[in-house]
C-alpha cells in the first residue's frame, strides 16, 4: 500500500510543473501518475508551445510573463546544467490586418504592464522579416482567389516572445523531479479519485490497486472530466476535449531571413519555425476551429482535414509570398480542453477537501504552466519561492464567475 503527501494525475506540462514547484519548495512525498507510456503523449506533446504575452486580461499577461520567465531561464528554473530544452527567442509578431489602431493600443498597454514590445510599420517589418508580406487584406479563404495586396498597416511585436519544444521540457522536468525524489509513474491510468467524509484520500488505479494521499491534483488534461464526474461535484463549468489541427512543412530555400512566431489575425492563422528553423508549423486561431468536441480522448481523428489544410496553406502563402507551391505538407491533431464558458482554466481546491483541479486551459496551458505550478504550490505548501507568480491564488478558483471577454478563441 503506497502512501504519499501529494498525488498528481497527469504528467503533462501542467502536472510536471506543479510537481516541480512543490518539490523545489519543500521535501514531501509526491507521485505523478500518467496513463501514457512516456512524456508527451497527451495534449502537451501536440502543443505548438508558442510563448506570447498578449492576453485580454491583465492577470493573464502577468501569468504569461511569469511562466515565460521560467522558460527563458530554463536551466536556473530546473536546476539542470544539461537541460534538453532551450528557449527560442524569435519574438512573437501580431499582424492585425486593416485595424490601424490595435497595435498602438496594445503596445501602450503592454508597456504599462512591463512587457517589451514594438510597433512596426511596413518598412520596418520588411527590413526585419523580409519573407513576410505586410498586406492588410484578408485572403479569400473560400475560393482561394488572389488579390492585389496593399500595405499601410501597423504590426505589433513582442520582443521577448518565442517558443520551446514541449516534449523536451517535459523530459527535463521528469529528470528534475526525480532528482528531488518525486515518483513519476507512467502506464498508471487512474480509475477514480478516492474520497471519504468530504476529503480526498488517494486514487484507485485501473488495475484495482489504491494509492493514498490527502492531496490529489487533477491535471489530466482532456481526461479530466471522468475523474470529477465520479465524485459528483457540483461544477457549473463545461470542460470539453476539443480537436485541434496543426500542419507542418519543410522550409524551402526560397524563404529567406528570420521568421518570428506570427499571429496573422486577418486570416486566422499562426505559424512558427521548428527543427532548427528548417520547418514551418501552421495552426488556426479562429474560434470556429475550436468547436469540434471529442467524446473519447483516446479515440479521435488525428489527421488534419483536407479543407482545413488547403485554407490554412492559402493563408500561409499569402503571408509568405516566396513560399513555393511544392513539397509535402503533413499534419497532426491534438486536444485542447476548452472551458466553454470563458476559455480560461480552473485552478484550485474543490468542495472536497484536498482535491484540486488544474483543468480547462483551452490552449493556454503550456506558456502558463510554471506559473500555474506556482499557484498550486502556494495554495498547498504556502510561503514564497523564486519563480513564483505575482497573480493571486484564487484568480482561477472553481467558484469564480466566468470572465467577460470579447471572443472565446485561443487568443482571448
Amino acid at each position: 500500500m503506497k502512501k504519499y503527501d501529494v498525488i498528481i494525475i497527469g504528467a503533462g506540462i501542467i502536472g510536471l510543473c506543479t510537481a516541480w514547484q512543490l518539490a523545489r519548495r519543500m521535501r514531501i512525498r509526491i507521485a505523478v501518475l500518467d496513463k501514457g507510456a512516456g512524456v508527451g503523449e497527451g495534449s502537451t506533446g501536440a502543443s505548438s508551445a508558442v510563448c506570447r504575452y498578449r492576453y485580454s486580461l491583465d492577470e493573464m499577461v502577468y501569468l504569461a510573463c511569469d511562466g515565460i520567465g521560467a522558460y527563458r531561464k530554463w536551466r536556473d528554473f530546473t536546476g539542470l546544467a544539461d537541460a534538453r530544452a532551450e528557449f527560442h527567442g524569435d519574438g512573437v509578431l501580431w499582424m492585425p490586418g486593416d485595424d490601424h489602431r490595435w497595435a498602438r493600443a496594445e503596445h501602450l498597454r503592454m508597456q504599462r504592464l512591463g512587457i517589451r514590445t514594438q510597433v512596426l510599420d511596413d518598412q520596418a517589418l520588411k527590413e526585419r522579416f523580409p519573407a513576410l508580406s505586410p498586406c492588410t487584406q484578408t485572403p479569400d479563404m473560400l475560393s482561394g482567389q488572389s488579390h492585389d495586396c496593399r500595405g499601410g498597416g501597423q504590426h505589433f511585436l513582442e520582443t521577448d516572445g518565442g517558443y520551446m519544444d514541449p516534449v523536451d521540457c517535459c523530459a527535463d522536468l521528469v529528470d528534475a523531479c526525480r532528482g528531488r525524489g518525486v515518483a513519476i509513474l507512467f502506464k498508471q491510468p487512474v480509475d477514480r479519485v478516492l474520497a471519504a467524509s468530504g476529503a480526498a484520500s488517494g486514487v484507485r488505479l485501473a488495475d484495482g490497486r489504491s494509492i493514498f494521499a490527502p492531496i490529489v491534483i487533477n491535471a489530466a488534461g482532456p481526461w479530466c472530466n471522468a475523474l470529477t464526474q465520479e465524485l459528483d461535484l457540483d461544477l457549473h463549468w463545461r470542460l470539453a476535449p476539443t480537436r485541434i489541427q496543426v500542419l507542418h512543412l519543410d522550409r524551402p530555400s526560397e524563404v529567406k531571413g528570420h521568421i518570428p512566431a506570427t499571429v496573422d489575425m486577418g486570416s486566422g492563422i499562426y505559424f512558427r519555425l521548428q527543427n532548427k528553423a528548417q520547418q514551418i508549423v501552421v495552426g488556426s486561431v479562429l474560434e470556429e476551429d475550436e468547436r469540434e468536441t471529442v467524446d473519447n480522448p483516446d479515440d479521435f481523428n488525428r489527421l488534419p482535414d483536407d479543407v482545413f489544410l488547403q485554407a490554412r496553406l492559402h493563408a500561409l502563402h499569402h503571408r509568405i509570398p516566396s513560399l513555393p507551391y511544392r513539397g509535402k505538407v503533413q499534419g497532426y491533431c491534438g486536444l485542447y480542453t476548452v472551458n466553454q464558458q470563458d476559455v480560461h482554466p480552473l485552478v484550485g481546491e474543490t468542495a472536497i477537501t484536498g482535491f484540486y483541479l488544474a483543468n480547462g486551459f483551452s490552449g493556454h496551458g503550456f506558456k502558463l504552466a510554471p506559473a500555474i505550478g506556482s499557484l498550486l504550490a502556494q495554495m498547498i505548501a504556502g510561503g514564497a519561492a523564486d519563480f513564483d507568480t505575482r497573480v493571486r491564488t484564487d484568480f482561477f478558483s472553481i467558484d469564480r464567475a466566468p470572465f467577460t471577454l470579447e471572443g472565446k478563441s485561443v487568443l482571448a
